[in-house]
């Protein structure tokens, strides 16, 4: 004898009532049964052969906040021709007052005008003239499917009629239409579960799910059927609250590095380009500096560096005659105005210029910062116009470039999970002598952290540190690449919840 729970019975009976077959939706709404619970039954029910469940996609349809504004006042091309209708003809320019509409919507309006031959446009005289005779055209499929979203809402696209459909079709692609695949789900009554409708459920005594105090009290718990528990039986999947992935291993990060005696460095987002720039060497010419290679604050366009006077002294003579570094300089007229231009942050290393600024700095030390940086990037599978990085120095005497590879190879074997590393030259105007480190992963590939080096004299003095400082950027949204296998930077930030969801918690 199979057993039959309490809600399993229900969902039968208003199967069978809605003729076998329906969907969830209907289920609960005969049933009485909340959407979890009728979904519970029916997984229960498919397990002992009673149910099939089958499920198919379907295509929601819904209006967007344009959409449902042509829904009520009219689409543009209609609107235009209703004035048309009562004079014959506008001047172009005097649509938008007329109508009611934005200047941006007229070349579109105009568009459909013409495809839909109810006017001509007369360039010589820039007007728009009426095709049609006194009578306005009927409703187009468009505007019948406008108005059908405007009383129901939400329209299933295969519901539609093929006409429908084409006019869903020219709708998306004019923008006013949200269109969502859902699945649908349909439960159907077997033969196992027919038979069993006939026998046993319609006699079955009802069982009681809670003992309330009138049961007791009454005493008719005595008579009733208390339902038995299934821990074993299937539910649906929940899907708890947890940190995102990839703020998981940014923490992860964090502190890894703070165990290894690093401290955290902090600075604003909008900085000015003497820390962003100036202060690590790079002339106030160097095309980074450009529009196409940094973010400008429109407002205000200037910062104060009254609390940098005599670092922003050394570097202005850094800059145009190496002061005491032992360098030449740039060699040309340094400008305090653009020093103090604001920007959005460019890379992180500017936080190591502010640490070393600092009167708290440390030596020997070792600092870090994981920062949202700023450029305008094209974007593609391995760039963002915003990205973090992890920037970290460490200050102490005798340093050397061996203990620059060291670190960076813990780095990436530790953090980023790293099978191999290799290291090449690079330039930076910063530091010399400049390494550029790469990963390999196996079933991954390499891929490119950033870069490092060890900070020139002409960055370290005119700070006020007279130590080596070894120092390096890497693209910590790379590092997370590699470490979690995702070979496009963009899925990061994605809004894909599934991917979210799916992804483990270590």
């Amino acid at each position: 004898m199979v057993e039959i729970r309490q809600q399993e019975r229900k969902t039968l009976l208003a199967l069978e009532k809605l003729g076998g077959k329906a969907t969830v939706e209907q289920v609960t709404s005969e049933s009485k049964l909340s959407n979890a619970a009728v979904m519970r039954a029916a997984l229960m029910l498919k397990e002992k052969n009673l149910v099939e469940i089958i499920e198919a996609k379907q295509t929601v349809l819904r209006l967007n906040r344009e959409g449902r504004l042509y829904a009520v006042k009219g689409l543009p091309e209609r609107r235009i021709l209703n004035i048309l209708l009562e004079k014959g003809e506008i001047p172009i320019l005097e649509i938008p007052k007329k109508v009611d509409i934005t200047p941006s919507t007229v070349p579109v309006a105009l568009g459909w005008l013409v495809r839909k031959k109810w006017a001509l446009i007369d360039k010589t005289e820039n007007k728009v003239k009426t095709l049609w005779p006194a009578k306005a055209p009927p409703l187009g499929n468009e505007e019948k499917l406008l108005q059908i979203l405007k009383e129901k809402e939400v329209v299933v696209a295969e519901d539609l009629s093929p006409e429908l459909m084409d006019a869903a079709e020219v709708l998306k692609k004019r923008n006013l239409l949200k269109i969502e695949e859902k699945a649908k789900r349909i439960i159907q009554i077997t033969e196992a579960g027919k038979s069993l409708l006939k026998t046993v459920i319609k006699t079955a005594v009802e069982e009681v799910t809670q003992l309330t105090p009138e049961l007791i009290t009454s005493g008719k718990w005595r008579k009733v059927k208390l339902q038995k528990y299934n821990i074993w039986a299937p539910t649906a999947k929940t899907w708890p609250g947890k940190k995102h992935p990839y703020l998981q291993f940014i923490d992860e990060v964090k502190e890894k590095l703070v165990t290894l005696g690093f401290k955290e460095m902090a600075g604003p987002t909008v900085e000015a380009s003497f820390l962003n720039f100036d202060a690590l060497y790079m002339p106030q010419d160097h095309p980074a500096r450009e529009i196409f290679g940094i973010y400008f604050v429109k407002a205000p366009k200037y910062g104060n560096l009254n609390a940098y006077k005599q670092a922003l002294k050394n570097v202005k003579s850094t800059h145009e005659n190496g002061w005491k570094t032992g360098s030449t300089g740039w060699r040309y007229k340094y400008s305090l105005r653009e020093a103090a231009r604001l920007i959005l942050r460019g890379h992180g290393t500017c936080q190591s210029v502010r640490t070393l600024l600092s009167k708290d700095l440390e030596i020997p030390s070792r600092y870090f910062s994981i920062v949202r940086c700023y450029r305008p990037e094209v974007v593609d599978k391995t760039h963002l116009t915003e990205f973090n990085q992890v920037e970290g120095i460490i200050v102490d005497k005798d340093l050397t470039l061996r203990d620059l590879l060291g670190v960076l190879e813990k780095f990436a074997i530790e953090i980023a999970g790293a099978d191999a590393v290799k290291f090449k030259p690079d330039y930076f105007p910063f530091t010399e002598p400049s390494v550029e480190l790469s990963a390999y992963r196996k079933g991954y590939g390499w891929i490119e952290f950033g870069g490092s080096g060890i900070f020139r004299p002409e960055v370290t003095l005119p700070l006020g540190v007279d130590v080596p400082v070894i120092a390096w950027g890497l693209g910590i949204d790379r590092l997370y690449m590699l470490k979690a296998g995702i070979d496009d930077i963009r899925l990061i930030f994605t809004q894909d919840l599934d991917w979210i969801r799916r992804k483990e918690v270590v």
